[in-house]
């Protein structure tokens, strides 16, 4: 049984080289995958499942024909794809998952989110999820025309990181006392998640507890993916240009 994690691709049509790298990741390496998780930020903006898409259809294809060789695939929305639907999910055969859920991986339990709501410190994006997740918000905006829905998205994105680039590096990671919180409501010793943009293998020690977190690593010049399999996980990157 072998296990495959992405998150944090942020794919758009400005940048059809990670769309190209993604398609042949899914259709080399992960060809043999019971599993594979879609943790989030898969994709830069994504304002319905309505919204043409020609851009990223190699990738749509590509994760089909991986469910249809028998790959389960499962979806985790992240801060910029939190719109994504059943609609698309069916297109994919994927199955859609909770914000945070403990799954069982070949090397025992661990508990996966996209990550985002551990980064508490940052008050402003905590009160802007808020706003976007309730569910009342996202009928209204998706009742709204495609070229409003896209006006707002592009103004949202764009404030969002002007905002960051103002914001102190600690604010911007996760909190310390969020990611304990979750090692004790979930019971494991093993979490997964991206939206940090920090790829890096963490070991922490939880109430006397030794616990690893793993931060999967946002797709530019390098691509990322976590292996997990019977002998153990492997965080990976590799040049984005060998796969484009």
């Amino acid at each position: 049984m072998t296990v495959f994690f992405v998150s944090d691709l942020h794919l758009k049509p400005e940048r059809p080289d990670l769309t190209r790298a993604f398609s042949r990741l899914i259709n080399t390496r992960f060809q043999n995958a019971s599993e594979l998780f879609l943790l989030g930020d898969i994709f830069e903006a994504w304002i319905g499942d309505d919204t043409p898409t020609p851009t990223l259809e190699p990738v749509f294809e590509a994760l089909k024909q991986l469910s249809d060789k028998g790959c389960k695939i499962y979806f985790q929305h992240g801060n910029r794809d939190f719109l994504v639907g059943e609609q698309f999910a069916q297109s994919i055969d994927a199955i859609m998952l909770p914000e945070e859920l403990t799954v069982e991986l070949p090397v025992g339990k661990a508990v996966i989110s996209h990550g985002d709501q551990l980064c508490t410190d940052d008050t402003e994006y905590m009160q802007f999820r808020t706003m976007v997740r309730n569910p009342h918000w996202q009928a209204e905006f998706l009742g709204k025309p495609l070229q409003e829905r896209l006006a707002i998205a592009k103004q949202l994105r764009d404030a969002s990181k002007e905002r960051t680039a103002e914001k102190s590096e600690y604010i911007t990671d996760v909190n310390p006392d969020a990611v304990a919180g979750l090692f004790k409501t979930s019971g494991v010793s093993l979490m997964i998640h991206g939206h940090t943009h920090r790829p890096c293998i963490h070991q922490h020690e939880i109430e006397n507890k030794p616990v690893t977190r793993i931060v999967l690593g946002d797709w530019d010049t390098l691509g990322w993916y976590l292996k997990v399999d019977e002998h153990g996980y492997d965080l990976i990157n590799f040049p984005i240009e060998s796969y484009a």
